[in-house]
């Protein structure tokens, strides 16, 4: 599980490094730019998030389908992932391209929009090379290959920063276009993401051809309808998940965005420091839904167990350790972000908060890919949904505005939310491994 799980932790971690090399290297650009790149990745992320979403019903049936020894059906999965990622693709890119003009009717900064606009227009060049990625990425962790991700995301890290210098401020004969040129470049970086993953595919094939019986049929080429439609069936309840999910955390910026300058910086640092540790939880539980999802395509309900359990207290470990962390050193860690008395005071009180959750959100993350390994994306929707939008996002408006506790109301309602999301979702965890026995 270790062995699987670090090489796509070092992935998410890479992930994250790309968003915050653009806020870094657009900062000599002004507070307009960033401003507009900031607006640009609120918008961006969660709506392709959520189109990768619908690609998560790979992990299931690819996992499935190699458990079984069944690597045409592998490809035939992937074949059919690369047709879904298609037809998303249009879809994606006419909802991101509709937000500049309902940006500009709902009052937007002037100068800031017009960098947007030439922002979020280079960033639709990538919508279409990531979810490629994405349908790669979960074909070649579901057969074990996962040291590829890792470079690439790695990598691109590289190829992202040489693009923002020669694009954004006109080094090797290239113009200087600014943050427009930033965009291009994230772009540029995810068509080499893609590309990479797609190299490593054809080196895993030509492998597995080698290995394969003369009498094996290869994947075609055309869409299979019913297949289209079961990984829909298990993506569907996944992209909504992560669609609540962010629009969760986007929900109380605002409200963090109406209380006082410090509130609202400290807000922002805590969020990048959870986010941070979600990483580790994130790609144990990707690893949870392969591992689970071969165990679950052999018939074997003791390695089933086995590997959930693994995963899951890999996952508690990593994230208590974090809470810990959070408890004891939180001065140190708002530290590294700002010197600003006012925002550390803040920002202290709300690590401690999240101290309390930790734990649970590792339980809650790598449960939810313990349970797509079995096929059941539909239970963590739900939980997600009742434990955000019904318990933690009343909760933290109550408490931050009703009872004026600030900022730290509501982190207490992420408290409110994520406690018991994930012990609903081992307690679902538990029930499912009944059902396998």
């Amino acid at each position: 599980m270790l062995a699987l799980a670090a090489p796509l932790v070092l992935a998410d971690l890479g992930w994250m490094a790309m968003g915050a090399v653009d806020t870094i290297m657009a900062g000599p650009l002004g507070a307009a730019a960033i401003g507009a790149g900031s607006l640009g990745s609120m918008l961006f992320y969660p709506v392709v998030m959520c189109g990768m979403g619908m690609l998560l019903g790979m992990d299931t049936l690819v996992a499935q389908s190699f458990g079984a020894g069944d690597r045409a059906d592998c490809r035939r999965t992937l074949v059919n992932g690369l047709w879904l990622g298609a037809g998303l693709a249009p879809a994606l890119v006419l909802a991101l391209w509709s937000m500049i003009p309902l940006l500009g009717a709902a009052g937007t900064n002037p100068r800031v929009l017009v960098l947007f606009g030439g922002y979020a227009r280079a960033l639709l060049w990538g919508v279409l090379p990531m979810l490629f990625y994405a349908a790669f990425r979960s074909y070649l962790q579901a057969v074990n290959v996962v040291k590829p991700i890792a470079f690439a995301l790695i990598s691109a890290n590289v190829v992202n920063i040489a693009g923002n210098y020669a694009l954004m401020y006109g080094h090797w004969g290239f113009r200087a276009m600014g943050l427009t040129g930033s965009g291009y470049s994230t772009s540029i970086a995810r068509v080499y993401m893609a590309a990479v993953l797609l190299a490593a595919v054809a080196r895993e094939e030509r492998v597995g051809r080698r290995k394969r019986p003369p009498h094996r049929p290869s994947a075609g080429s055309l869409p299979d309808l019913p297949r289209l439609r079961r990984m829909a069936a298990l993506g569907l309840p996944a992209a909504l998940q992560i669609l609540a999910e962010g629009a969760v955390f986007g929900v109380v910026t605002v409200f963090a965005a109406r209380l006082d300058e410090a509130s609202l910086a400290a807000h922002g640092i805590a969020l990048i420091v959870i986010s941070t540790t979600y990483m580790a939880p994130l790609g144990i539980g990707a690893a949870a839904a392969v591992r689970v999802g071969q165990a679950t395509g052999r018939n074997d309900p003791r390695g089933v167990a086995a590997s959930g359990w693994s995963a899951l207290t890999m996952g508690a470990l990593s994230m208590g350790a974090a809470g810990v962390a959070l408890w004891t050193v939180p001065r140190w860690i708002v530290g590294i972000a700002t010197r600003d008395a006012a925002v550390v005071a803040v920002g202290v009180a709300l690590l401690r908060i999240a101290a309390f959750f930790e734990l649970f959100d590792g339980l809650q993350t790598v449960a939810t890919g313990a349970l797509r390994g079995l096929g059941d994306t539909r239970s963590p929707m739900l939980a997600h949904l009742a434990g955000y939008w019904m318990l933690g996002l009343p909760v933290a408006y109550l408490l931050c505005f009703h009872f004026r506790w600030g900022a730290a109301g509501i982190w207490v309602g992420l408290c409110a939310a994520l406690i018991p999301i994930g012990s609903v979702l081992l307690v679902v965890w538990k029930r499912q491994l009944e059902r396998v026995k």
